[in-house]
């Protein structure tokens, strides 16, 4: 049986637009699928492969074993939206800063998170801003340490969002991120 009248067939199918951007998709899915498994697999020794294999389960660390409760303490914090700053309050009817973070995360479930914003840096894991998720810790810094805190609240046209407890005057709010001088922590991984 000859494969010439096949192959010409096919040539002939893929000649039209619409089959051509269809099989142009499913080229380019095809690479992507491959690409996304390789460096899994690249990075796992086989020792560590077997492992998995035998038991049957998988962890992902870059995802880290508590993020669920750090969603969960974003939609707390959240929920505080316009409640008011008072210095040194820690909820639930208003709010300083440290006060936000630490009530969100307390209810979420992580019972040693510190008071104090100085204390909660210590006390996060620090990330590259390029690692930073939802609920994360967004802590701001000068010369005499941390001074402040607050949730990242994602990124709203194209600027990064804090939600936090702001000073005398506000309410807890999201707003986007007014300097240079922060760092990221999480606790995605406690």
């Amino acid at each position: 049986m000859s494969r010439t009248p096949a192959r010409s067939l096919a040539l002939r199918s893929t000649s039209h637009p619409t089959t051509r951007v269809l099989a142009a998709i499913a080229l380019v899915s095809g690479v992507l699928a491959a690409l996304v498994a390789v460096p899994s697999a690249a990075h796992a020794s086989p020792r560590h492969h077997r492992a998995h294999h035998h038991h049957g389960r998988h962890h992902h660390p870059a995802v880290g074993r508590s993020a669920g409760r750090v969603a969960h303490a974003m939609s707390i914090a959240v929920a505080q939206r316009g409640k008011p700053y008072v210095y040194g309050a820690a909820g639930p009817r208003s709010f300083d800063c440290s006060g936000l973070t630490s009530f969100a995360y307390h209810r979420a479930g992580f019972r040693g998170m510190p008071r104090t914003a100085a204390a909660q840096s210590h006390f996060a894991r620090h990330i590259p801003r390029t690692r930073m998720h939802r609920g994360d810790l967004i802590f701001f810094g000068g010369s005499g340490g941390v001074y402040h805190v607050g949730l990242y609240a994602g990124v709203f046209h194209g600027h990064r969002m804090v939600l936090h407890a702001p000073y005398p005057g506000q309410r807890v709010h999201a707003e986007r991120l007014w300097t240079n001088a922060w760092f990221p922590g999480t606790l995605r991984f406690r």
